[in-house]
């Protein structure tokens, strides 16, 4: 099954959900295990990626609390 992170708007808490692509394709309905709020957003964390020669080049994730030049 998927693991999909979220990140609370209300109080930037991270929350990883997991789901069936179908159950995540009908709208989880989420709340924040911290503060309760509904304003969940899909977060993409840090992923590694192999390249043609072998090395791992690292990326850092896009989201709320991303550096400058984010996506």
């Amino acid at each position: 099954m998927p693991t999909y992170e979220y990140v609370c708007m209300e109080c930037r808490e991270k929350t990883d959900v997991f789901a069936s692509i179908a159950e995540k394709e009908k709208w989880l309905k989420l709340k924040c295990p911290k503060c309760g709020g509904k304003k969940m957003v899909q977060f993409f964390g840090r992923m590694n990626v192999m390249g043609s020669r072998g090395d791992m080049g690292g990326f850092s994730g896009c989201g709320p609390q991303s550096g400058a030049g984010c996506c």
